[in-house]
């Protein structure tokens, strides 16, 4: 049994350590044992605290860092500096966690005065633009933060009214004035002034680690936007993913034999019941998005899955820190139209349908006026259960409709919601699953096949302009690049939808 006066002498050390800034550092190494470096908040979370230069007054201050977890936020650093001296104060956050796969452009259109409400995460990699006032405020000169509207758009006003003052004080009364009128107009938008709605909000961050809040979920907001991407060269090597030069996109075979390392127990499933021992298994070099390592591969792998397509399985597993991916893809041309694959009656007898939901592909369940957009879950190869209990996980921990920065209506909507989707994976309740697909890349599995499932229906749409520019198909000329009588082949049965030029037409 512990000795209670040995506890509270320890406990008396350890405050005059950090009161002396001398706290050991939380990545300190125990007997061999790694501690845990990031520590959920509570009462006794205690900083580390580190004597810095202050930069206004160019004598030591004070800067405490705290390792935490916030949820959505991942694993962040908190850092608060102050100077005795002069008072000065500033904070930052900075996202310690890992870096998303793909980049994300989120696009909010601002029509009133509410949405200046809108809680804002900014990493320290996101830039935020105001195509209205044509104002970009690049990453690196507002730190990550977690803000509304109306406080980035107040604070980018404060630091340009610095810069004003300045101006004016070096004698550059031209340049003062017209700064000073375009700060008077953000403020108007800061404000909230009639006059400056509508607006656009555009927020980029290629590490993929910003958003903005819906206050309308779980319901889709029209108002809000999220397009993936895959980020470039040069944003790779400004985030520290490039391990070297001329490494990426050189590819290698490898053996022809039955993969045995995929970093997901329904993948593996998928594999071992269409795997066909003749495909061969390629291997592409890979950076681990946690900690760096440039000696694994992404392994990729085609499979034919019974009256449906080709899809390719793609795979990563780092054997340095044990980080692990999978993502599945269908293979093939893009259709000229989207698909709609709908169960209706969905029981509990359902609930091992194999489902392919590729990263295109909407999730629609009517009975809780749910719609998760493209995007939101990625591409993955599950079971109707599974993805059930994805979109639980995913809309439970929101801290924007659950935490206590969420208002009272918006908590008790979501709660509502969260207990009708917990119904729902009861079995009790039956439901309506619907995957909507511009490129007709998703699947519900059809027991009965060849037969029909009188519950499970498939209806082909026309894509929209919009989601034919995501996919970059408005763009595509179809005349340039085949032979004449290649192209009266391939555009006989849809002629009507493309112009001369060989690009689609919206009526």
């Amino acid at each position: 049994m512990a000795d209670p006066d040995c506890e509270l002498k320890k406990k008396l050390e350890q405050e005059e350590q950090r009161k002396e800034g001398t706290v050991a550092t939380t990545s300190a190494v125990t007997e061999g044992k790694k501690e845990n470096l990031f520590e959920d908040l509570d009462a006794e979370s205690l900083p580390t605290i580190i004597e810095s230069l202050c930069m206004n007054c160019e004598k030591n201050g004070t800067t405490r860092l705290l390792l935490t977890k916030i949820p959505f936020f991942r694993e962040i650093v908190i850092m608060a500096f102050s100077c005795k001296h002069c008072g000065y104060r500033s904070n930052e956050v900075q996202n310690a966690g890992s870096i998303e796969e793909r980049g994300c452009t989120i696009t909010l259109r601002v029509e009133t005065p509410e949405d200046l409400n809108r809680q804002v995460v900014k990493s320290e990699t996101a830039s935020i633009q105001v195509p209205e006032l044509e104002l970009e405020i690049p990453s690196v000169t507002q730190a990550g933060s977690m803000n509304t509207i109306q406080g980035v758009l107040v604070a980018t006003s404060d630091a340009l009214r610095l810069v004003q003052q300045s101006l004016v004080a070096q004698g550059e009364v031209d340049s003062g004035l017209q700064l000073g009128a375009f700060c008077n107009k953000l403020d108007q938008f800061a404000d909230g002034d009639e006059d400056a709605f509508p607006f656009t909000i555009v927020l980029d961050d290629p590490a993929g680690n910003s958003h903005i809040e819906n206050p309308r979920a779980p319901k889709m907001d029209p108002q809000l936007h999220y397009k993936y991407y895959m980020r470039t060269q040069e944003q790779n090597k400004a985030l520290g993913l490039q391990s070297g030069e001329g490494e990426a996109g050189t590819a290698a075979s490898g053996v022809p034999m039955k993969p045995n390392a995929f970093a997901s127990t329904k993948v593996e499933e998928l594999i071992d019941a269409y795997f066909d021992p003749s495909t061969e298994v390629v291997q592409l070099p890979g950076v681990c998005p946690d900690c760096n390592s440039d000696q694994d591969c992404t392994r990729s792998l085609m499979v034919d899955i019974p009256f449906f397509k080709e899809v390719l399985i793609m795979s990563y597993t780092c054997s340095k820190c044990g980080y692990k991916s999978n993502e599945v893809k269908a293979g093939g041309a893009i259709p000229s139209e989207g698909q709609r694959v709908t169960l209706r009656e969905v029981t509990k007898a359902d609930f091992n349908r194999d489902v392919l939901k590729a990263e295109t592909a909407s999730v629609i369940i009517p009975e809780l006026r749910l719609e998760v957009t493209e995007g939101s879950l990625g591409g993955k190869f599950t079971t109707v259960e599974g993805l059930l209990n994805d979109i639980h996980q995913s809309f439970a921990g929101n801290p924007f409709v659950t935490g206590d920065s969420a208002n009272q209506e918006s908590k008790s909507n979501m709660a509502r919601f969260v207990d009708g989707l917990a119904e729902l994976l009861t079995g009790e309740k039956k439901f309506t699953l619907i995957l909507e697909d511009p490129v007709a890349n998703s699947y519900i599995q059809n027991p009965f096949a060849p037969n029909d499932d009188p519950r499970l229906t498939s209806e082909n749409f026309v894509r929209t302009y919009e989601q034919d520019e995501e996919l970059g198909l408005n763009d595509i000329d179809t005349h340039a690049s085949t032979g004449a009588e290649d192209h009266e082949r391939m555009s006989a049965p849809t002629r009507k939808d493309f112009d001369m030029a060989g690009k689609k037409t919206y009526s």
